[in-house]
């Protein structure tokens, strides 16, 4: 058993022992040392469990900021619509966008912009309603929801309620609807 002094230096001993002396040589610390050592430690534990308290509170932040912008532009286009404004309704679609219908005809961005234009299209009432998002890596999005339409279409009159689902994609900062899917309800 080998000799160990009252500040754990190491007098004689097997070769094992003497060899983990230099572990025990850094810890040897008087009181105040040891106080203002613990301190530190409580301090960079405060530290670290802030940021990460700050971390997830901006990452929480983000997933519902991009919601609302996603939902916001949902509502802008529903109002592009609503007034046959063609070219927010052009701003609002991308160029590749397509919309199925609950008769699985598909439209275009450019179809939408032509009604609008030409006024062949007209609604009194065209609004979201029951709207859930999903924002996938901060540039993708999912909104499903109902849209209650009323109006005219090619001389027709339309009143109809519809369950959608919507994909959006963030380009140039701005979330616009690429593809759609409606599918009518019964009423």
């Amino acid at each position: 058993m080998p000799n160990v002094t009252a500040e754990g230096a190491i007098l004689g001993g097997n070769a094992a022992a003497s060899a983990t002396a230099w572990l025990v040589a850094p810890f040897r610390m008087t009181t105040g040392e040891i106080v203002r050592f613990y301190g530190y430690v409580r301090r960079m534990k405060f530290f670290l469990t802030f940021s990460l308290a700050c971390v997830a509170a901006a990452l929480a932040e983000t997933a519902t900021d991009e919601s609302a912008a996603v939902l916001r532009a949902e509502r802008d286009g529903c109002v592009a619509y609503l007034r046959g404004d063609a070219d927010r309704i052009a701003k609002f679609l991308t160029d590749d966008y397509t919309l199925t219908n609950s008769k699985g005809e598909i439209t275009t961005a450019a179809d939408d912009i032509e009604d609008a234009k030409t006024g062949s299209v007209h609604y009194d009432v065209f609004e979201n309603y029951d709207m859930k998002v999903r924002v996938y890596c901060d540039h993708t999005a999912i909104v499903t929801g109902k849209t209650k339409v009323q109006g005219h279409a090619q001389g027709k009159a339309l009143d109809i309620i519809v369950q959608f689902t919507d994909t959006f994609v963030k380009q140039n900062s701005r979330w616009r609807l690429a593809a759609g899917h409606v599918s009518r309800l019964k009423e």
